[in-house]
């Protein structure tokens, strides 16, 4: 049986938004996006929201997500990374309630546009496979256009080949992780010790669907993109 633990990682410390996981966003906290589309997917066994902070902790509380632990100092600094958060729930819940799991759902809270209907659709593929699902769109600019620079200062193609692909049809077809969802089968990553491993299948959102909250102006554009939406 498939059993699926989500799982959302929000530490408190933010350099570029401070608060940001509990920032208002639209009338409601950041993070409050990420909890209402995955309790709208009704896809998870659980849905614990990981952190170091215990006023998101009750924020999430209030929200519908479970915060049954305080993550640990040393998981949440600027060096952890998101496998050993991960590990540290997967491993909570085995060793306080024994309980496993077969997948675990990564979902960011910076991505509040990604909906009930996309961690769905990705969870859907993954149980077909006992490998791993990402969320990826295409990039703003094409890796193609990209440009790097000389050691005497002067432009060159970032990438050498695309010097020989002059017209946008023939460039290759281009993806970038959009950090919206990530699903994995919990045996696979232990394994593999990353959420892209070998045969990682990809589901593809669109961009406006995909915006990472990193800077204050993404934050503007997350709420206008919202509000234009309740306008439809």
């Amino acid at each position: 049986m498939n059993r699926i633990l989500g799982l959302i990682p929000a530490r408190g410390g933010s350099k570029g938004i401070p608060n940001k996981n509990i920032r208002d966003l639209a009338g409601k906290p950041l993070i409050a996006w990420t909890i209402e589309a995955a309790l709208n997917s009704r896809v998870c066994e659980r849905l614990i929201v990981s952190t170091d902070d215990p006023e998101i902790a009750a924020v999430a509380r209030d929200l519908g997500a479970e915060a049954p632990f305080i993550r640990p100092a040393t998981l949440s600094n600027d060096t952890a990374t998101s496998l050993s958060v991960v590990e540290h729930a997967i491993d909570w819940l085995n060793d306080t309630a024994a309980e496993t799991f077969s997948h675990v759902l990564l979902l960011q809270p910076t991505s509040p546009l990604r909906t009930a209907d996309d961690i769905q659709s990705a969870v859907r593929i993954a149980k077909k496979t006992d490998t791993a699902v990402v969320s990826v769109c295409e990039p703003h600019q094409h890796p193609y256009l990209c440009k790097t620079l000389r050691e005497d200062g002067t432009l060159a193609d970032f990438i050498p080949e695309a010097a020989h692909c002059a017209r946008r049809q023939d460039f290759p077809p281009a993806f970038s992780l959009n950090g919206a969802i990530y699903i994995i089968a919990v045996d696979c990553l232990r394994k593999e010790r990353t959420f892209t491993p070998e045969k990682t299948i990809p589901y593809i959102m669109p961009p406006e669907r995909s915006l990472d909250i990193d800077t204050h102006w993404d934050l503007f554009l997350a709420e206008q993109a919202i509000l234009a939406k309740m306008k439809t």
